[in-house]
């Protein structure tokens, strides 16, 4: 049983399933502070489709979950809609909103997940989720700018489990027979044999599945029954990275960081029209001049035409001259080669633009395209 974290001789963090994958073969790595399973025995490339073909479990306990309590659930949403662009007044119960915490210059702190619990004793409730990198300076940022009467309070006592892919809902059906009736970015608290969960039809895939938080001490007996079915295999961040990043999913810190802009980083679907016309959020007067004037950078796809993948830091070139850099790249399996995203000059960001990219001082033919590189398979019912 862990409360909290343990921590290794090397320093690092180990979650509560760390255990559990080092058992299963995981080959551990330092992330973000945490010792985590970058890939196991199969290697990344068949976790890869493994996952798009079946149901992968991962282990993301090291992401940062909190809740911010207040009164009621209006004076909760409102104050956290002074800290984001999300519309949380509206958010029904039951149901989940990707949104972004905001610089005052309107920079991207990080990119989270908002839930309302659909349970009346958690009126006033609202549950975050918030990337493992991040989690101190974002839980400290809305700490510190909560209104009286309202608080965050961190759960580091939770464990969360992803399963994902396209026979994940076939896998919960036998314990958990009322997550087949959610649809992508709904939420419900349930038991899945018999242990009590908070279950969000949601992931970081591109797939269908779910992100299951529990209690620390019932996630090795949650992962131990789920990994029993012979659909699900064990899955690493290796695979996470190639799987989000052909389905166009930003990573925070790659993609975005606090120099970047919703609007630059292709993001301005998060912020909803009753935001744009009330505004009333960090670095809302930049952020709703750049809606309707344009930015001079966007964040796109971005295909090498040859087979060489172009990684982070590699600079984007037109005629020899400098127009961008690549942010995420790695070689696609889905897709079936390699696959990038990057910012780019905003007169540039139109598929089918062709593009250079500099890889040991040598120009390499690519073009922007439209993501996702692969379509992503939400169940929307």
């Amino acid at each position: 049983m862990l409360s909290g974290h343990e921590m290794q001789n090397d320093g690092l963090k180990r979650t509560p399933l760390a255990s559990l994958m080092e058992s299963l073969g995981g080959k551990m790595v330092p992330f973000a502070g945490y010792a985590m399973p970058v890939q196991f025995a199969d290697g990344i490339l068949k976790e890869h489709k493994w996952t798009r073909a079946n149901c992968g479990l991962f282990d993301v306990s090291h992401m940062g979950q909190a809740f911010v309590i207040g009164p009621d659930h209006e004076t909760t949403a409102k104050a956290l809609e002074a800290l984001m662009p999300g519309d949380f007044v509206g958010l029904k119960p039951g149901q989940q909103r990707y949104s972004l915490l905001l610089t005052d210059e309107g920079g991207i702190m990080d990119d989270l997940m908002v839930t309302r619990s659909i349970h009346p004793h958690f009126e006033g409730w609202l549950m975050l989720v918030v990337n493992a990198a991040f989690k101190g300076v974002d839980f400290a940022q809305i700490a510190s700018r909560l209104p009286e009467g309202v608080r965050l309070e961190a759960a580091p006592d939770r464990a969360l489990i992803a399963v994902q892919g396209p026979k994940t809902a076939e896998v919960l059906a036998p314990h958990c027979e009322d997550s087949c009736d959610m649809v992508f970015m709904q939420s419900k608290a349930s038991k899945i044999g018999g242990i009590d969960c908070h279950i969000s039809r949601s992931g970081y895939t591109g797939e269908d599945g779910f992100e299951i938080s529990v209690k620390s001490e019932y996630a090795n007996d949650l992962a131990r029954l789920l990994l029993k079915n012979k659909l699900v295999k064990p899955i690493g961040l290796g695979a996470r990275d190639s799987l989000r990043l052909e389905a166009g999913l930003c990573l925070s810190g790659h993609d975005f960081d606090e120099t970047r802009t919703p609007v630059e980083a292709s993001l301005s679907w998060a912020i909803p029209k009753v935001r744009r016309e009330a505004g009333g959020f960090p670095g809302a007067t930049r952020i709703l001049r750049e809606l309707s004037e344009g930015t001079t950078q966007k964040r796109v796809g971005i295909k090498p035409l040859g087979r060489a993948p172009a990684r982070e830091g590699t600079q984007v070139h037109l005629d020899g001259v400098y127009v961008g850099e690549i942010t995420s790249g790695g070689f696609g399996p889905t897709f079936g080669g390699p696959v990038a995203m990057g910012y780019v000059r905003a007169d540039l960001a139109v598929p089918g633009t062709k593009l250079e990219l500099m890889v040991r001082a040598k120009a390499h033919p690519a073009e922007v395209v439209k993501l996702p590189f692969v379509p992503q398979n939400y169940y929307r019912g």
